[in-house]
């Protein structure tokens, strides 16, 4: 047999078997398409398929094979996918003011939370002290996208903590703790209330009992607030949790004595922080080592602890320093043999050179 007439069989053949496939597919496709209720919706992968198949059959092919949708949907989606290859938009950039960086941020957060009454211009003067150049813009737009409001409304919202640090000249702060003590009735609990100066930190035991009532509180109160040796005697506010030991009568007398009680927010520790920090240094640095027998013990555990606080502790929110030295002048000497000063059977150590 000649190859050019076994090359005419074998192409024929082929064609012949590639169209019965097409007309076979076409006929499924048809049944398929009419068990299919409604609109039939297609991703963006598929649409893109059938476009760059469509686009290489034709016009006129498309119009014999094509069932799902009608040709001029998939040769428009095929111009659709030809503008969005050659589509920039996303890649242009809009002319738009240069973004500050994250410490100019962080700064003019922190004049505006520092200083609530500072209006925009104001803060923009402070920062440009600074060697930073804001616009008062700028400013505004910052303290939107943190929450901050204006001036105005930033000036009647004053936090716990503006507050306290504000005032600490003029401010204590009252607390209770208890400590288990052994009489001769068993184990018994005490309470120990006490007063807490926040500029300086000095610390008073305003008294002890078994039972703090109205009348012991009272009493308190009095004692506290005498013009001459009261501890609260100059000071205009008292921070106290909001225990129902600090009566009614208690805050009455506080007021009548020209100090204004001040109770917390409920379960918020935070706001008095410092006579928290007090109670947990108490116990740690010292009653929670000892076994007290009467309350004679307990008053002398606390006097030698506080003895120790004011002037030989290290206090690290005071930047590292004794509070109230004994001998101001010889700090950090290098100078005399060292020696260690001891409280409560050794466990309160305190190292200091004597004098050469």
């Amino acid at each position: 047999m000649d190859w050019r007439r076994m090359l005419a069989y074998v192409t024929g053949t082929v064609d012949q078997e590639l169209l019965l496939r097409n007309e076979y597919l076409a006929a499924e496709n048809r049944i398929l398409r009419g068990q299919i209720k409604g609109r039939l919706r297609l991703n963006d992968g598929e649409r893109k398929t059938l476009a760059e198949i469509a686009v290489q059959l034709g016009r006129e092919a498309l119009d014999e094979v094509a069932s799902i949708v009608t040709p001029e949907t998939i040769l428009a989606w095929h111009r659709r996918l030809i503008a969005r290859k050659f589509d920039g938009s996303a890649s242009r950039r809009q002319p738009d003011r240069p973004k500050i960086t994250e410490e100019a941020e962080e700064l003019i957060l922190r004049v505006a939370r520092e200083n609530r009454s500072w209006g925009y211009d104001r803060i923009v003067g402070a920062l440009g002290n600074l060697g930073l150049k804001v616009s008062h813009q700028t400013v505004a737009n910052v303290l939107k996208r943190h929450g901050l409001p204006p001036a105005p409304a930033r000036r009647r919202e004053t936090t716990w903590r503006e507050f306290v640090r504000s005032h600490q000249a003029v401010l204590a702060a009252a607390d209770f703790f208890t400590v288990e003590v052994w009489t001769r009735a068993g184990l018994v609990t005490s309470y120990v209330q006490f007063f807490i100066h926040l500029a300086t930190r000095r610390v008073e035991i305003a008294g002890i009992a078994r039972n703090p009532d109205d009348r012991w509180m009272r009493q308190i109160a009095r004692n506290a607030t005498m013009a001459d040796c009261g501890f609260l005697a100059g000071h205009r506010y008292l921070l106290h949790d909001r225990d129902s030991k600090f009566s009614a009568g208690f805050r009455s007398l506080l007021a009548s004595g020209g100090v204004r009680p001040l109770a917390l927010p409920a379960r918020s520790p935070n706001p008095n922080a410092f006579a928290e920090r007090l109670v947990r240094s108490v116990k740690e640095e010292c009653l929670d080592r000892l076994i007290l027998f009467g309350e004679r013990s307990l008053r002398h555990a606390l006097a030698e602890y506080l003895a120790h606080y004011h002037g030989e502790r290290n206090h690290q929110g005071r930047e590292n320093q004794l509070l109230f030295p004994r001998e101001a002048g010889r700090r950090g000497s290098a100078r005399g043999p060292v020696a260690c000063r001891e409280r409560v059977g050794g466990r309160l150590s305190f190292y200091h050179r004597r004098a050469a």
